[in-house]
């Protein structure tokens, strides 16, 4: 794979910059300053976009524009621009029904309720693309407010507890995405599948 496509999904603004719903934003941030590029607006794009070489594989970042539910217009716009396969294009997205730090990889599935992956299956007419999820743990419940009650949570802003949960999870990502080239996929899916932020 000469070329690797990440697409965080996020909301842009400072208002949404340390919200749950922002991992994907925030794990390519990380993964970009690592590497020491900058994130530029591209509007054909409908993102912004990054980009660096990693043992002459390009990677390029993405962090849609377009708020989470319209994702897919962006991904639609990167995918059809590039004229990419889409096993090029690994989603990065946040999860409230998975464990806080818990990551899962899959090649393929439904939104599971995400908005902004149900988007990208809309304008993408599929359901076949890689996907990163990363668990923010579920809402505090709440039985009469249920609905406001995920909002606030997804929405509301990454605690410093979980701060310290979720760079470690950031970085046993990056890590794994550096590695797309030289390291059998099957093996990244099981290692970042199996991933126990507790024992690191």
């Amino acid at each position: 794979m000469d070329e690797i496509y990440l697409i965080g999904l996020g909301n842009p603004g400072k208002k949404y910059s340390k919200s749950r719903h922002n991992i994907g934003f925030l794990l390519l941030k990380n993964f970009s300053k690592k590497h020491n590029t900058d994130f530029l607006l591209k509007d054909k794009l409908k993102s912004y976009c990054s980009e660096f070489k990693i043992d002459g594989s390009k990677y390029r970042l993405f962090l849609p524009n377009t708020f989470m539910n319209n994702s897919g217009d962006a991904v639609r716009a990167i995918v059809e621009w590039y004229k990419i396969n889409l096993d090029q294009i690994f989603i990065i997205v946040d999860d409230k029904d998975l464990p806080l730090g818990k990551i899962r990889f899959r090649k393929k599935g439904s939104s599971g309720g995400h908005n902004g992956l149900k988007s990208i299956i809309e304008r993408l007419q599929t359901q076949n693309f890689n996907r990163i999820r990363i668990g923010i743990g579920s809402p505090p419940s709440i039985r009469e407010t249920k609905n406001l009650n995920t909002i606030s949570h997804v929405l509301g802003n990454i605690t410093l507890e979980e701060k310290s949960i979720l760079d470690k999870v950031y970085n046993r990502v990056i890590e794994s995405l550096e590695q797309l080239n030289t390291t059998k996929e099957e093996y990244i899916i099981n290692d970042l599948n199996s991933f126990d932020q507790k024992q690191t």
